[in-house]
């Protein structure tokens, strides 16, 4: 069962860092510094995390994110910008929440982490360029705040019942497989309107 503990806690924190590094890393953050979750002797490498530094930076980043993940457009050049700063982030925790163990299994881990973290990424970027071309303004924001909700209770769910979040989270990246194969089918064929439209402009004019 401790196991399945750790891979919870594992695969939640990647999963979630992949929607919102930072805030994922703050909320965590806040919870070890005041004690709002008792951290398992497994998950010690965690407690950096509540360091005054770590939680100022985090903080700021996410503060920064808020705004401009509800910005259209801005926040699809804020997704291309971290493609490779979530995963990267998304790793860090996962590996601190496998704490020490076999370095084959850290380095299985580390990757299974990345993974997860790339998966939940490319389905909230390609769902928020879709959002971006279409004419509704705000639906933006509630994208965003439902992606910060979806954090906050994936954190709560990891902290309290690891091995229910385990599965739930696995459930939730097979979603988001499906997302990413839907999102990138439905650009292929805005790209290929397009590309008609404007070879029919030019057999007119």
């Amino acid at each position: 069962m401790e196991v399945f503990d750790q891979l919870g806690v594992a695969l939640g924190l990647a999963s979630l860092a992949g929607i919102n590094l930072y805030l994922t890393a703050f909320v965590a953050g806040l919870a070890i510094r005041f004690n709002w979750i008792d951290l398992a002797a497994a998950h010690e490498s965690l407690g950096v995390l509540g360091n005054e530094w770590v939680l100022g930076v985090a903080g700021t980043l996410m503060v920064i994110e808020f705004f401009a993940d509800k910005i259209p457009w801005l926040d699809s050049g804020w997704d291309a910008v971290h493609t490779i700063i979530r995963p990267a982030g998304g790793i860090l925790l996962g590996l601190g929440a496998l704490g020490e163990m076999d370095p084959v299994v850290l380095a299985i881990g580390g990757l299974l982490s990345g993974g997860a973290s790339l998966t939940m990424h490319g389905a909230k970027a390609g769902t928020r360029l879709l959002l971006n071309m279409s004419p509704e303004p705000v639906s933006n924001s509630v994208a965003s705040v439902a992606e910060d909700g979806l954090v906050i209770g994936g954190l709560t769910l990891t902290a309290f019942s690891p091995v229910i979040a385990f599965f739930v989270f696995v459930v939730i990246l097979a979603i988001a497989v499906v997302i990413i194969r839907k999102t990138f089918g439905s650009m292929r064929a805005i790209w290929r309107g397009f590309r008609e439209r404007r070879q029919a402009r030019r057999v007119t004019s």
